[in-house]
């Protein structure tokens, strides 16, 4: 939603108010997931972050908590001003380094400097978790005080309509809901007696002097340890590996072993279900941000979720029995959505063919759809009985469709239109372009288009070409 400019003008009043000199810019900042809008404010020789955020209740909750962590001497952004009654406020610019971009510098091994920085974040993790819990208003909390029974519903079914259903992940609806509640109650037996985040993870940590800052943290309330700190080395995006994941939890065990009062074996039990729990609710945010609001850093997120989800099953132990639940998940590990490769020099394309009946596929790069090109009004092998069991890769069905004019100017038309396209993107240096081709069934005649274009392409383009199959047994092919 645009931002109407007298919020604008009135986030510019509050900040020379604030800072007792004219203001000279004012610019937007993104956020990816966030519902706030952000603005970076300056003046000759001050700056502030200036905040427009609608949820009232939020608003308070994060203004509350605020003040709380500076009394505390937390390294959160201090509060600079507010005017609640225009639903803004003013907070300390900490920068635009954070956590998450250091591992994404690091890619597949974590420099030291970034595992320091992991562990400073787990040194206060405990600060936040046992001595606020101490001052926290939690009748700011919103929308509910404790990570209860209704929260971790709310997140379950969050899970289940924004991300099975889209999937068309089957499974009996009352079974499953059975096992919700069950799960639900072996989590709240953990010790529920601490403030967490909820949101702790790499991209709400900011680095500024080799030290962490924390942010977004309007959704704390009373709850268990294990949340906040699977929800960081759990981050499906940063993609941390087994080793560093084991050593950082090892070392924010140790931190909780200083406290005679934290029970670490009980810490240990329920720590793995609590990151299924995490997951769970990320995905759930995945399927409604990415794939109904089509935001591609949730898209992109979603096969790195699929693969810790993956990863979890394979040791998860829970002393309940949730079998529909665990069915589940497990057709969830099973969807097939491959991991982003490593950027490559030049361009991608991504081939697809796919069933109208599935949807489109999604695109993962992050940079739209492409082209789009329907099949159905080809002749159709998949309508006589011998070719039902093939796929456009068999020659049979390849020799039927050559024999219909329609296949070859259906061809010669889409060639017309993508070859300047991709002339264009190499020229302007673009690094992705998916091109999809769709049927009935995906099977027959998507199938023997994406193989004729890729055969094309091979021949005319300096191109990486990435093609997937998504109907046929999931057949995936990367040239």
């Amino acid at each position: 939603m645009p931002i109407k400019p007298d919020i604008k003008n009135k986030l510019s009043q509050l900040f020379e108010d604030w800072a007792s000199e004219k203001m000279v810019s004012i610019e937007a900042i993104h956020a990816a997931g966030s519902e706030r809008n952000y603005f970076r404010i300056r003046s000759n020789s001050k700056v502030a972050i200036g905040v427009f955020h609608l949820d009232d209740k939020e608003n308070q909750a994060f203004i509350s908590f605020s003040k709380t962590f500076s009394n505390l001497n937390f390294n959160t952004p201090k509060l600079f001003a507010e005017q609640l009654q225009n639903q803004i406020y003013l907070i300390e610019d900490l920068g635009d380094q954070d956590l998450f971009s250091l591992v994404l510098t690091d890619a597949e091994s974590l420099s030291d400097k970034t595992i320091s920085l992991y562990k400073k974040s787990l040194n206060a993790l405990v600060e936040f978790q046992t001595r606020a819990v101490k001052q926290i208003d939690f009748t700011k909390c919103t929308p509910r005080s404790t990570l209860d029974k209704q929260s971790l519903l709310w997140d379950l079914n969050y899970f289940k309509y924004y991300f099975l259903k889209t999937q068309k992940i089957e499974f009996d609806e009352q079974k499953l809901e059975n096992d919700f509640h069950t799960f639900i109650n072996y989590l709240l037996e953990a010790d529920q007696n601490y403030f967490i985040h909820r949101d702790f993870q790499s991209r709400n940590i900011l680095i500024r002097d080799n030290e962490p800052y924390f942010i977004d943290y309007q959704g704390g309330r009373m709850g268990p340890l294990q949340y906040d700190v699977a929800s960081l080395l759990f981050q499906v995006k940063a993609n941390l590996n087994s080793e560093i994941k084991q050593e950082l939890l090892e070392y924010y065990i140790g931190l909780l072993g200083k406290n005679p009062e934290i029970n670490i074996s009980s810490f240990r039990k329920y720590f793995y279900p609590y990151v299924l729990m995490r997951l769970c609710q990320v995905m759930g945010a995945y399927g409604f941000r990415g794939l109904i609001e089509r935001k591609a850093h949730f898209i992109q997120s979603i096969p790195f979720a699929i693969s810790s989800l993956k990863s979890l099953l394979g040791h998860l132990k829970m002393e309940i029995q949730t079998s529909e639940l665990l069915n589940v998940l497990k057709s969830v590990s099973e969807l097939n959505y491959l991991l982003p490769q490593r950027r490559k020099v030049g361009l991608t394309i991504h081939l697809n063919s796919f069933a109208y009946k599935a949807g489109i596929p999604i695109d993962f790069s992050g940079h739209g759809e492409g082209f789009v090109f329907d099949c159905r009004s080809l002749p159709n092998p998949g309508r006589m009985k011998e070719y039902k069991h093939l796929s456009g890769l068999d020659k049979e069905v390849k020799k039927y469709l050559e024999l219909h004019k329609e296949i070859p100017e259906f061809l010669d038309c889409v060639i017309k239109i993508l070859a300047p396209a991709i002339s264009k993107f190499q020229e302007r240096g673009f690094s992705d372009l998916s091109i999809n081709f769709g049927c009935t069934g995906g099977q027959h005649r998507s199938v023997y288009m994406t193989e004729s274009v890729k055969k094309y392409l091979k021949s005319n383009f300096n191109v990486h070409i990435e093609l997937q199959h998504t109907q046929k047994n999931n057949w995936i092919t990367t040239i």
